[in-house]
């Protein structure tokens, strides 16, 4: 296992809308897991605020599993959280900390033991997938203020339990992330050529291990993309912008960033500034 001192950051977030106001007090980290929990895990993260008042804060989520554990206003929660199709919305307000895991792409599934879709768009109780073991590493975990060990504790509990990831698993999830970068992969068709699946195949297999179906991963990447560049100090006409993520015209583009986002691109922009 890592020492504290050897933990590296993870790269920058992407899918963030919405952030704390200007005025809020924040911390914001990510922290890579250890090699042993590193085929699983993609990153700790830590969220520390102060509020002067409430803020909303908005993402377009990845395909992934976290396992959170918050304190705000007094209250505690630890849960499991699915992978969240729609916009995530979530007030802040006061002074609070969250820990999440987030795992990566497909490698919640082993330790689910079920088919993914049974969470997708669901927040359960650690409990409810780790039982009495869940519960405790929950109290030990709410109980630590600092990030170095509330990780430690993460990695003591997880260990043991991630098994030798079957070769379909690893499969889901590699091509998952390379659905993130791979601007070749835009249609559900290229997907399965990549991996040699008939996309029926495909669709089951994401049903199974990632919890929603490819069309929608190639679409949230995009828009993930689109928001990026709409966010950078020169961004691309609509029509550019459209065309280098494999849409047929603008029009289309524009309508599906609008029913994620809940803006058009052109009101989007400006926001971003």
């Amino acid at each position: 296992m890592d020492r504290e001192g050897d933990r590296r950051s993870a790269g920058p977030a992407r899918g963030i809308l919405v952030g704390p106001a200007p005025d809020a007090r924040t911390e914001h980290r990510r922290v890579l897991p250890s090699a042993e929990l590193s085929p699983f895990v993609a990153h700790f993260w830590w969220v520390r605020w102060a509020m002067r008042t409430p803020v909303t804060a908005e993402t377009l989520p990845h395909p992934s599993v976290h396992v959170v554990f918050e304190e705000q206003a007094g209250a505690r929660r630890a849960e499991i959280t699915g992978v969240h199709t729609g916009r995530f919305v979530k007030r802040l307000a006061g002074s609070g900390h969250v820990f999440g895991i987030k795992f990566r792409p497909a490698m919640f599934q082993p330790l689910l033991h079920a088919p993914m879709t049974s969470l997708t768009d669901r927040v359960v109780p650690v409990r409810d997938v780790f039982g009495s073991k869940g519960k405790a590493w929950a109290r030990a975990t709410l109980e630590e203020h600092e990030l170095d060990a509330k990780i430690a504790i993460a990695e003591e509990f997880l260990a043991p339990l991630l098994p030798s990831p079957r070769r379909q698993v690893l499969c889901m999830r590699d091509l998952v992330e390379r659905m993130a970068v791979d601007r070749s992969l835009l249609r559900v068709e290229h997907a399965s050529e990549a991996v040699g699946l008939d996309v029926r195949a495909l669709q089951r297999s994401f049903r199974r291990y990632v919890g929603v179906n490819p069309k929608w991963v190639i679409q949230r990447y995009r828009l993930h993309e689109a928001a990026e560049q709409l966010n950078g100090p020169h961004p691309p006409s609509l029509a550019e912008l459209a065309a280098s993520l494999g849409y047929a015209d603008p029009s289309h583009f524009a309508r599906d960033f609008k029913l994620m986002v809940g803006q058009t691109p052109r009101e989007f922009a400006p926001l971003s500034r």
